[in-house]
């Protein structure tokens, strides 16, 4: 690990000036990302401001019944939380098949949608990989592919997104709240936070330079049954060959969105019309425009058997 300065700043816009003052910073919450790609010198900031202070881990009521959540509400906390448990239980489900109890515990809201977007040869300084080093060529297309994306992705970049929480606050159509160097605010829908990798994908999100998450609202619940399912190689501590977050109404209708298939969480407000007639025409849609490889093309069929078995089981009894 290369040497780094560090400092506690006083308040969110003092942590964001911070940053944008001094080359190749970072802010740290939990490290759970950023500390090990800074042991295998992936990650070589220069300066780390330290956000643990700014007391921006309370989870509050709004007052259109929904819920904020402070961006440094650790992960175990947050699917704990008895209104998450109750209104958003796709989102305690979620938070729960990511990592480990132990990574769940230092995780925070932020650090998981900022988590970065990556696959096997990102972690290979060895390979050519555009999000590590722009314009040396990805590794990955015309390599090994079978945990990579299948749809949304580019010839500079086939990565996928390894959030479960960021799939779920895409369904629940959550907003991301910032503070920037300035001291300006603004607020983000989570739909429109992540980027598709195009031909920049070292730029994996739409925050400016040295802008901090600080909350994350959830809008009031809807009315439905909420479901998260993670389909992966093993049963914990495992990234997503595909999750589908889903919300379904009495009616047949709903949402759905996905993870592990592109370089954000995938979700085609379209394509959730079809969901009364069931999850082969949903699919259809949602995945209509996917490039699969021959080695991850079951990632499609896989997706419509997850749905489908979400949907029936929407339909049972009451337990």
């Amino acid at each position: 690990m290369k040497s780094f300065t560090y400092e506690r700043p006083a308040s969110p816009a003092a942590a964001a000036l911070a940053v944008t003052q001094t080359a190749g910073a970072k802010f740290i919450a939990g490290g759970t990302n950023l500390l090990d790609l800074m042991k295998l010198e992936i990650e070589t900031p220069s300066h780390l401001v330290d956000v643990n202070g700014l007391g921006l881990d309370t989870i509050d009521d709004t007052p259109d019944g929904g819920l904020r959540i402070g961006a440094l509400v650790r992960n175990t906390d947050l699917a704990a939380h008895p209104r998450v448990r109750r209104d958003y239980p796709v989102l305690s489900r979620a938070l729960l098949a990511g990592a480990s109890g132990q990574l769940r515990n230092r995780a925070t809201t932020a650090g998981n949608l900022l988590q970065r977007t990556r696959c096997p040869y990102f972690y290979d300084p060895n390979m050519p990989c555009n999000k590590r080093a722009p314009e040396s060529g990805c590794a990955a297309i015309g390599g090994h592919t079978r945990e990579l994306a299948i749809i949304g992705w580019s010839n500079r970049c086939i990565a996928t997104h390894p959030s479960d929480m960021a799939v779920a606050m895409r369904v629940l159509d959550a907003t991301v709240e910032t503070v920037q160097a300035n001291g300006d605010t603004r607020t983000i829908p989570i739909a429109a936070l992540h980027r598709l990798p195009g031909d920049t994908p070292h730029v994996e999100t739409t925050l400016d330079a040295g802008e901090l998450i600080t909350a994350v609202t959830l809008p009031r619940p809807i009315d439905g049954q909420q479901f998260y399912r993670k389909v992966r190689d093993r049963s914990s501590y495992a990234f997503a060959l595909i999750s589908v977050a889903a919300i379904v109404h009495e009616d047949g209708a709903g949402r759905v969105a996905l993870g592990g298939v592109a370089h954000a969480p995938w979700r085609v407000e379209s394509a959730e019309l079809s969901m009364a007639r069931g999850a082969k025409a949903v699919v259809a849609e949602l995945l209509a425009d996917a490039k699969p490889t021959t080695e991850n093309e079951f990632k499609i069929t896989l997706v419509e058997r997850t749905l489908d078995a979400l949907l029936t089981r929407a339909q049972e009894p009451a337990r």
